[in-house]
């Protein structure tokens, strides 16, 4: 049976707009829009409320229509220290160039690009210059002078009003930016100051999707969240500020409520007003709860996230990306749940195969990997590796021999194209690994497709596993990760290499 849907876009589409709306009405002229999280492909919302477009907030903005103008952020030690998007595999100032080129695709302009905390940084010059002569508007702002304490320092020529002045003409400025830390909030803020020192009544808002603020503190999809923010040290929590003001409990995170008094007082200095907020929560716009309809499915993908998480961290931590302490994180947040990882149901059948390839004799280097694919309607399909193949690139032509109705006895790959891949690799690119890793596989079927019928009913079929879970019981090399990406699935894996070799390309 295919997964139940538990989320609503139109529904959503309709409560969030109108709530934008809404809070412009409250300051008049201009609102500063901070969109926290992904403004597109926002996968992480889409596997925890099944359902959820990860692009429904360009929807949300193409709703809005010519109302928006976007400026984006990017912190410019991120640009020097080639800080990664790991669901794309693509460094943050390569995502800010695909979010521009996104962006303009489905029909909105960037304003401008701001440099944040940028102190002549030699990768963040040279990111400035291409974009500059690109035919982009850049900016460049420093750390503000007197943050976090000195608020009229904060408040002055020397703090905010150093920062260039950015026109925008739009009612709603939505400042974006990829990952956390890129200085969306001091470039918003910045922006009230100039725009306040201009006589125009300009207010600041939030559009954080998670935590979801009204749902209960420890509801798995908020402490999904958290697991996905163990890296960071993020915790949920229940807004003290929104309970002294209104005596309702609220969920929103750390951050941002140890922060909020700092805010506060920054706002009313800036707008010599008092602070139309009393609460983080408050500040927010978040209606992405109205569009949850199947509470249930929401919860079991939220517990499905948090088991992926484990993983993803337990894999960084063995290629020597973070802490013990985030992976110790993660796993106290699963037991918190009462979760373990072979609850994802690929799990068990994965390590399965790769014991079946053992004893077969099958691997590489002594070494035997398994696969497994939940397909839509909850068949399981299962890979090993081979001398010729990686256990991914088995797997994913088993997926499209099932889908296809081909029986496994049929192969997709005539002998004498692995044969010549072999060759090519081995005698001609001196390569020491010879076996197929998915993304040849891929190239390698559909070249195969254009003599064989077969092989062009399997291609097709591949569309149909975009979003399916998949395990295996290794760190995927480089070939096998993308080739995984581009299908659009849904990777765990065992913290276990692959092979003995330290260096893969």
């Amino acid at each position: 049976m295919p997964s139940p849907i538990g989320f609503d876009n139109e529904k959503y589409l309709a409560e969030q707009s109108a709530a934008i709306l809404h809070r412009i009405g409250q300051f008049g002229d201009k609102l500063f829009l901070e969109f926290g999280g992904k403004l597109l492909y926002d996968y992480h919302a889409a596997r925890v409320l099944p359902g959820y477009d990860p692009n429904v907030k360009m929807r949300l903005l193409q709703k809005l229509g010519d109302q928006v103008d976007v400026i984006l952020c990017i912190y410019a030690g991120d640009i020097e220290h080639k800080k990664m998007r790991a669901d794309f595999g693509i460094s943050y100032d390569a995502d800010a160039l695909k979010l521009i080129d996104d962006l303009r695709e489905w029909g909105i302009e960037v304003q401008a690009v701001v440099i944040t905390r940028f102190e002549e940084q030699p990768a963040a010059v040279q990111f400035k210059n291409k974009l500059e002569r690109r035919g982009l508007t850049v900016y460049t702002h420093k750390s503000t002078k007197g943050y976090p304490t000195h608020v009229e320092m904060i408040v002055s020529e020397e703090g905010y009003g150093a920062n260039s002045y950015i026109a925008t003409c739009k009612p709603i400025v939505v400042v974006t930016g990829p990952g956390p830390g890129s200085g969306k909030l001091a470039t918003a803020l910045s922006q009230l100051y100039h725009e306040r020192k201009r006589g125009v009544r300009a207010g600041y808002a939030k559009f954080e999707t998670f935590p979801i603020w009204n749902l209960t503190l420890k509801h798995p999809v908020n402490v999904a969240y958290e697991a996905a923010t163990a890296d960071l040290r993020d915790f949920n929590m229940i807004d003290s500020h929104h309970l002294e003001a209104y005596n309702l409990k609220t969920v929103n995170y750390n951050r941002d409520v140890e922060a909020f008094p700092l805010l506060r007082r920054i706002i009313e200095k800036i707008t010599g007003e008092p602070c139309p907020y009393k609460s983080p929560t408050d500040m927010g716009v978040n209606r992405v709860s109205s569009g949850i309809i199947d509470d249930q499915a929401v919860r079991a993908a939220s517990v499905q996230e948090i088991i992926r998480r484990h993983f993803r961290y337990a894999c960084e931590y063995a290629m020597g990306l973070i802490d013990k302490g985030t992976v110790e994180r993660a796993s106290l947040i699963m037991d918190e749940i009462g979760a373990k990882p072979e609850d994802r149901p690929v799990v068990l059948p994965a390590r399965k195969a790769a014991e079946q390839a053992r004893d077969r004799g099958k691997g590489n280097e002594g070494i035997y990997c398994g696969a497994a694919l939940a397909l839509a309607d909850g068949t399981i399909i299962t890979g090993m590796n081979s001398p010729t193949m990686h256990a991914s690139a088995c797997l994913i032509l088993n997926a499209a021999k099932h889908l296809a109705g081909i029986p496994p006895s049929i192969d997709l790959l005539p002998k004498n194209i692995i044969e010549s891949l072999t060759h090519f690799k081995r005698d001609v690119l001196d390569g020491k690994r010879l076996s197929l890793d998915l993304e040849e596989t891929l190239i390698a079927l559909s070249i195969s497709g254009a003599a064989n019928p077969a092989a062009q009913i399997a291609v097709e079929k591949l569309k149909l596993i975009r979003g399916c879970d998949v395990h295996i019981t290794h760190i995927p090399t480089p070939g096998d990760e993308a080739g995984l990406r581009k299908l659009g699935l849904n990777l765990t894996c065992d913290a276990d290499f692959s092979t003995r070799s330290l260096f893969l390309n």
